[in-house]
């Protein structure tokens, strides 16, 4: 009897590449790999950045990004797709069509406007393309409360009002959201998630922590969501599993000293 052969937890991740290694496809394949997963990638664009921030960024031409995606997804295949960082428009629909030929289901998106140190990383035409044409073939989508504000067109105060900008931004009802708290002034931040397909309200409570080191968290909790995903787990028990790696990537991580500005978390606390 021929023994049945194992497989990895593949994920792909498609978004920017970090030089400081803290954020963008760095981080998620740490992450991925931290959550047990095989990470493959596809680079949107290189950027020239540290702990101080995002000083230049080159794209990768629209044919070598298309390709990347196509060889893995042709080959070696994606129990789930996180996408991070697309600057254009016409990166945009790239990956929306690679998504759509490839029935992507698991697709998490990251929606990434600003860097941690306040580098804009798309153009605005690009936003209501992301808005139109990739968001509605997702299974999830991570934003923080700027880009939060930005899709949904409303100004967050208050964590209250988190559940209900999370409805808003679901594409009515289709889209499962992860908003993330970590924008707001309160001591006690609660991440909502809102379960699209069981229209469902969860809560994701943690204690603020006092730290410079935050730099791609919003890219290691969407990776570690979807490699949560690639494991199988349903999509509450993803939420839960990616919401407790990276608060203790964050706490593992708060005192190290690493370059002069915004440090990483520490992906392979365990």
């Amino acid at each position: 009897m021929e023994q049945t052969k194992k497989q990895y937890n593949t994920v792909l991740t498609i978004a920017g590449s970090d030089s400081g290694g803290g954020a963008g496809i760095q981080a998620d394949i740490k992450a991925i790999s931290a959550m047990g997963g095989y990470a493959a990638s596809a680079i949107t664009a290189i950027t020239v950045q540290n702990t101080l921030g995002v000083e230049a960024v080159h794209a990768v031409p629209i044919e070598i990004l298309k390709g990347q995606i196509e060889a893995v997804l042709s080959d070696i295949g994606a129990k789930a797709v996180k996408v991070g960082m697309l600057h254009s428009s016409e990166v945009v629909r790239t990956v929306a069509e690679c998504v759509r030929t490839y029935g992507v289901r698991n697709l998490v998106v990251d929606p990434v406007m600003v860097s941690t140190s306040g580098h804009r990383l798309i153009e605005e035409s690009a936003i209501e393309t992301l808005r139109s044409e990739l968001i509605p073939l997702a299974r999830v989508i991570t934003p923080n409360i700027p880009e939060a504000e930005i899709l949904a067109g409303v100004k967050i105060e208050r964590n209250c009002e988190l559940a209900e900008v999370a409805r808003l931004l679901s594409q009515e009802g289709r889209v499962s959201v992860l908003l993330k708290a970590g924008h707001l002034t309160e001591e006690r931040l609660v991440d909502i998630f809102y379960n699209a397909e069981q229209d469902t309200i969860l809560e994701l409570p943690s204690v603020r922590i006092h730290t410079p080191n935050t730099h791609g968290t919003g890219c290691t909790l969407s990776s570690a969501f979807a490699a949560a995903l690639a494991q199988g787990l349903s999509l509450d028990d993803a939420a839960r599993a990616a919401k407790e790696y990276i608060n203790s990537a964050i706490i593992s991580g708060a005192d190290y000293t690493i370059g002069h500005g915004h440090g990483p978390v520490n992906h392979f606390f365990k």
